[in-house]
């Protein structure tokens, strides 16, 4: 999703329409692996543990894609606020561990 949420930053000059549906092409694969592996996890984690499984990959993801695809810089504020969304994380899990 964050190809297909951000990937047309960099190309501002391409028609929106283009991007739109670019971008719901790549989001419409992510969903084919996505239903499925909420289908298997559910019962093992329950639904919002999933959700945040999901959201933590999504925001790794985005880190990575932000720095070498977008070029920008992580700044100290952004590292923090990752560990604390890190520590809520371990907190949701805490007595799954």
């Amino acid at each position: 999703m964050t190809i297909a949420w951000y990937g047309h930053l960099k190309h501002r000059n391409a028609p929106l329409i283009t991007a739109i549906v670019v971008s719901w092409m790549i989001a419409f694969l992510e969903y084919c692996f996505q239903v499925p592996a909420n289908r298997i996890g559910y019962g093992e984690f329950t639904a919002f543990q999933l959700k945040i499984i999901q959201e933590t990959i999504t925001l790794c993801v985005f880190v990575v894609f932000a720095w070498l695809y977008l070029g920008e810089t992580i700044k100290w504020n952004y590292a923090v606020s990752f560990l604390f969304l890190m520590g809520a994380v371990t907190f949701a899990f805490w007595g799954k561990l």
